[in-house]
């Protein structure tokens, strides 16, 4: 997605792998990073990373889609954070790639809903290149193999203070090593949908793809995707 007033004009992106980073580290960054882009004291961003056992539940709250009590939680090692991202309840853990696009979207001719399509369409690209036939569900957001969810998307819009526009933050969680779906999403109702099952790319394939290979994968499709000029950051 280019700026609105030329469709050519690439955007600048700093991009990272940062590893295992805990989800409240996480959180904290990306609203320090929202702050920083929106008073121009930083490039919009890319932060890619993993985090330990979560369970996070967005604004649509549903907790009967928990299904485990506080001393189960306890038990299995499971954080549990009530977020500000749309969405319903999702995992995140060791072995999936999470994403946060810190990016600012002009208001002129915003389309909230091209930003999650393209959010999806990288992650689609991506599986393409191994043959993996990857699409969308008209109802629900994120990408689907069959009738298997292996990439989830939550998002929020932040209001940009110094300009016209937003500053989006939080992103999409992919699946990548096997066994993720009875590791950690059977503690829930994955994005409160209970008719349809949770893949991973190493299941589906039978590769031991690790989640840095992936980033690194997937990086390229999101430059493409999103017309972006890449700066990447060393850890």
């Amino acid at each position: 997605m280019a700026e609105a007033d030329n469709a050519n004009v690439l955007r600048r992106l700093d991009a990272q792998y940062i590893g295992l980073l805990d989800y409240a580290q996480a959180w904290e960054l990306q609203k320090a990073y929202v702050k920083q882009i929106d008073q121009g004291e930083r490039e919009q961003s890319l932060l890619l990373l993993q985090h330990p056992p979560t369970y996070t539940m967005g604004s649509d709250k549903h907790p009967e889609h928990l299904l485990l009590d506080e001393a189960e939680l306890k038990e299995r090692g499971i954080a549990l954070f009530q977020i500000d991202r749309g969405g319903d309840i999702t995992y995140h853990g060791p072995g999936q790639l999470v994403g946060y696009p810190l990016l600012y979207l002009e208001a002129e001719g915003l389309d909230l809903h091209a930003y999650l399509r393209s959010l999806e369409q990288v992650i689609i690209n991506w599986l393409a290149e191994y043959g993996i036939e990857a699409g969308r569900k008209p109802e629900y957001t994120g990408v689907w193999v069959g009738d298997q969810k292996i990439a989830a998307i939550g998002v929020k819009f932040n209001k940009a203070r110094q300009r016209r526009g937003f500053i989006t933050s939080h992103g999409f969680a992919l699946n990548i090593k096997s066994g993720i779906a009875a590791e950690g999403f059977s503690g829930i109702v994955p994005c409160g949908i209970q008719q349809f099952g949770v893949t991973s790319f190493n299941d589906l394939t039978g590769l031991e793809l690790s989640v840095e290979e992936a980033a690194n994968q997937l990086l390229p499709h999101f430059v493409k995707e999103f017309k972006c000029e890449l700066d990447l950051v060393k850890k």
